[in-house]
């Protein structure tokens, strides 16, 4: 597999990474002095930016340590702000989160939907892998991702895999039978990032093996902050705070949690929630920190949650190998919710003979999972092991996405690559 990307960190017990990590400082100490070698200096700043912003991420990192005027050029508190939204219009990046053999990993590819083939699957260093082996991720939100401790729900990391800047949480309380679910996003109008934590509970009183209700339930929210007045630096407000009880029981097996409009997203486990029979979604805004039920296309209950075109998408699965993708064009409007595609038969993916943990824990046993719609029209979908495939709805037509040095088991985690930390503008 190709680790010529990876960088390995050299201090791992650091909790915010101000800028560079000491690797990277260390590489640019040993750049050449020539500042001008290069002749950047010589073209007009807004024309360098230009072309830097539509560099793909690795190449932008690389670029970095090409000498020191490449570096200075490449940390202009602009280009940020100007990249992310030229890489969140191309295809999206893919990161794969794996647990085979032994301890987690995260890998990625740059992918082309029209081009896949020749990519190359790349590590991706976590500095704190030493104190969290195992984990979860959460979510990814504008190109920063979220993990959580998968034994004991901490720590709790927002990690930018490529600057490798990474904020290690406060801790939070802890029961003693819990199961917790995690959501992770960004809100427009506070220009703010909140974890939202949930955890079900029962008393030490109530404990029984052979009852797996719990009965009582805690919300926290941590929100990432703004730049303090002595910089660009951000770190979280304060710590935990506690909301109270959640009305709702989430689905705690069904992992995914999608972000639309500033709120988050979850399916609920099976029951009537509000009047609405099976499993319904439910939101929470992340602003007014309130929960909400939003309406489903059509009453079924084998369905998951993804995003296509910056709107909620839902993929229902209706039996024979069929499966219905529904898109609310208008936000929280029930008379929105169109049908984009239909998946007519089933496709005969490769069953790996392995355990797919990751897999199974991510979707609820589910064989298949939308992951997003290609710029060339196409679905990208994962099927159960870890097999990508994608789907032409023109012609109908099934295909493997194959890529060099790819991993054996994972869980694909839909990314954009950036430069963005927590208080970039967005």
């Amino acid at each position: 597999m190709d680790s010529r990307f990876e960088i390995e960190p050299i201090c791992k017990k650091q909790k915010l990474v101000k800028g560079e990590d000491q690797d990277s400082i260390l590489m640019i100490k040993n750049l050449k002095n020539e500042d001008s070698c290069s002749g950047f200096d010589l073209l007009p700043r807004d024309l360098l930016l230009d072309v830097l912003m539509r560099l793909p991420i690795s190449s932008l990192i690389q670029f970095r340590f090409v000498n020191k005027s490449c570096y200075t050029l490449s940390h202009d508190p602009e280009l940020p702000g100007l990249h992310h939204p030229v890489a969140a219009k191309a295809d999206p990046m893919l990161v794969f989160h794996c647990d085979y053999p032994i301890r987690n990993q995260l890998y990625f590819v740059e992918y082309d939907g029209d081009h896949g083939g020749d990519r190359v699957v790349r590590k991706i260093s976590t500095p704190f892998c030493g104190v969290m082996p195992e984990f979860n991720v959460v979510g990814s939100c504008n190109g920063l991702l979220c993990l959580s401790d998968s034994l004991y729900g901490e720590p709790v990391y927002v990690f930018n895999p490529f600057t490798r800047n990474y904020l290690e949480l406060p801790k939070c309380r802890q029961f003693q039978d819990q199961e917790v679910v995690f959501g992770f996003g960004f809100h427009p109008g506070t220009n703010e990032y909140k974890v939202v934590r949930i955890v079900y509970y029962r008393t030490t009183n109530r404990l029984n093996r052979n009852n797996r209700s719990y009965p009582r339930s805690e919300v926290n929210v941590l929100t990432i902050g703004k730049p303090n007045l002595n910089g660009n630096e951000s770190e979280s407000k304060d710590s935990w705070r506690c909301l109270g009880k959640v009305p709702y029981q989430l689905d705690r097996q069904a992992k995914e949690v999608v972000v639309v409009n500033g709120r988050l997203h979850w399916v609920s486990r099976p029951g009537r929630l509000g009047g609405l029979p099976g499993r319904t979604i439910v939101s929470f805004d992340l602003e007014d920190e309130k929960f909400k039920l939003v309406s489903k296309p059509v009453n079924r209950s084998n369905y998951h949650l993804a995003v296509i075109d910056d709107c909620l998408a839902s993929a229902v699965s209706c039996g024979y190998g069929k499966l219905e993708i529904w898109v609310m064009k208008e936000y929280d409007v029930k008379e929105s919710w169109t049908k984009l595609f239909n998946i007519h038969g089933a496709y005969l993916a490769k069953v790996l003979s392995h355990d797919y943990r990751i897999w199974r824990k991510a979707v609820h046993g589910k064989m298949v999972r939308v992951l997003c719609v290609l710029k060339n029209g196409e679905i990208l979908m994962e099927y159960r092991g870890g097999n990508l495939v994608k789907y032409d709805p023109k012609w109908k037509e099934f295909k493997d996405v194959v890529f060099h040095g790819m991993p054996e088991l994972f869980q694909t985690v839909v990314h954009v690559g950036s430069l963005n930390w927590t208080h970039t503008p967005i």
